[in-house]
Parts: C-alpha cells; structure tokens; sequence
C-alpha cells in the first residue's frame, strides 16, 4: 500500500481501535499490527482498502479486548479511557465524534466484547454484518442481533443520564464557559468558586490505577469534590491548568511545576466532565502515570 493512502487511512484504523479499547498506546500497537500486514498483503484485488483495514484492525483490537476485559476484573479502583488529545492538541489526525467521548467510552465499557465491536463497526464506520461476522466468527443475522442489543444498552445509558442531568445538555460553548470559570476559581483556590460550578450531587471519579494515590470510591458532593479538588493539586504541586480538548471535549490537563519552572513539568491528571444547568455533574480525573504518559 503506497504511504500517501496509508496516512489517508491511519486515523480510521488508529480510530477503530482507540474505540474498542479505550486505550491510546494500545491502539498504537494495533496500527503498527496493520501497517506491517499491509506490507506483507497483495492489495491491488482489495476494492475498498479503507474497510479492510479497519476490519484488520478490528479483528486485532478484539483479540486484545477480551483479554483486557479479564484483566480489567482485578483492576485497582475505577477504571478510566486514557485521555485522547484531539484537535489543536492532537499530534496527528484523529477522527472525531462523540463515541470517543469520557462517557460513550464509559457506557461501552459496560458492554461485552462481541456488542462493542458490533456496534462501533456497523454504527460509527458503517460496515456491512458480512464483514463485521468475519471479525466475530459470528453469522451476519447475529451480529445484527449484537448492534442491536448494544444500542438498546447505550440508549438506556443515555436515557438515565439524561434523567439525572434534568435533560438539558450542555453545549460546547457553555462547557468551555464552565470549565474556563473552574480553572479560574482553582487558581485562585476559590472554594466556594468552585462549589457554585459543581452540582450539589456531582459524582467526582478517579483513575489511579493503583500507581498513584486516588479515591477508589466515587465521591459525592459538590462541595466534597471541590475540596478533593483543590486538596489534591496543592499536595501534587501543580502550577499549571490548560484547556485542552480530549476526545472532541473540553477539558483541563494540569501539569506540576519542574525545578521551580511553571508548566515544564510532567501531567499530573487529565480531567473531563458532563455540564448540566451550568454545573459539572459528572467529573473524570485521569490519574494513572500510564495512561498520561502519551501526552
């Protein structure tokens, strides 16, 4: 395969495999699979290049899947995406939409293997059920099955989110706006700032994954998170806040300070969120070195 159709193709190969996995360096590994079978495969008979690597790339990503789900179930505290920087912030093309979302990502986690693959392959890269069956080893009439079951699933996840959310959605803008203001208010180790931003049952989860010091419980309560908050940065040393966009959101990376000098040092945590009515309701803290490690 000539590099420039390569490089055409990667972020939808890199994209497949980032969704299936929620892992940054794992899917890396899945491109790399791919890119060295395409320098081994005769192409010139394959009539639609970019669905046949995204399926190499699915049937890979899978294999990977299910062992991760195994090691997933000894999984130290919660378990979070890694951070996907997007946009100005991305080091390259990453295809963008909300299934790469902290939330999506969350409430696919929730699915089993063969209803993840299902679903992004027919609904986010518009693959037929013949082709998604070669990726199951499953027959087309069952994999429409999985898609199907899978949408029931996230549309019940998003049902009871919106229901907790009172059913307003908060726009781009009117994140940016509340996390633009959070920022402020932390800088300024503004409490109360920070409260009036969180809803009085905002849900704060972290990811430490048993690398580094992080709740292993979700906390609860806008005020108790606030203090988490502002608690936790002091501790770490952090000088540095940026708006930075993951996974097509907003979001806020901080950095620690390094031998003395602002924002050089090393990412501290990842953060997004889910606004409702001008407040955060849900906040993800990334905290595992791991899974930072890539930015």
């Amino acid at each position: 395969m000539p590099g420039a159709e390569w490089e055409e193709h990667r972020p939808a190969v890199f994209g497949v495999a980032y969704r299936l996995l929620g892992s940054v360096a794992d899917a890396e590994d899945v491109v790399q699979d791919v890119w060295l079978r395409t320098t081994r495969a005769r192409l010139e008979d394959v009539a639609d290049p970019r669905a046949w690597l995204v399926t190499v790339a699915a049937r890979r990503a899978y294999d990977i899947l299910r062992s991760a789900r195994v090691r997933r179930e000894t999984y130290v505290g919660p378990w979070l995406p890694e951070p996907l920087l997007t946009g100005p912030d991305a080091a390259e093309p990453v295809l963008v939409d909300e299934s790469v979302g902290t939330a999506m990502m969350l409430v696919m986690e929730e699915l089993s293997p063969p209803e993840r693959v299902a679903f992004v392959l027919r609904d986010v890269f518009g693959l037929a059920p013949p082709r998604i069956a070669e990726v199951l080893d499953r027959s087309p009439a069952a994999v429409r099955q999985l898609a199907t079951r899978a949408r029931r699933r996230i549309a019940a996840a998003r049902e009871t989110d919106s229901e907790s959310d009172a059913g307003v959605a908060a726009s781009r803008a009117e994140r940016e706006r509340v996390l633009r203001a959070f920022r402020a208010a932390y800088e300024a180790g503004d409490l109360e700032g920070l409260v009036r931003l969180l809803d009085p049952e905002a849900v704060y989860v972290t990811d430490g994954g048993g690398e580094v010091f992080a709740a292993r419980k979700p906390i609860v309560g806008g005020r108790r998170v606030a203090e988490v908050v502002l608690r936790v940065g002091g501790r770490a040393g952090v000088s540095v806040v940026e708006l930075v966009e993951v996974g097509g959101e907003p979001a806020l990376l901080y950095r620690r300070a390094a031998d003395g000098v602002r924002g050089e040092g090393p990412v501290h945590a990842v953060d997004t969120v889910r606004v409702s009515g001008g407040r955060i309701v849900s906040y993800w803290r990334q905290l595992n070195p791991g899974k930072l490690a890539h930015i």
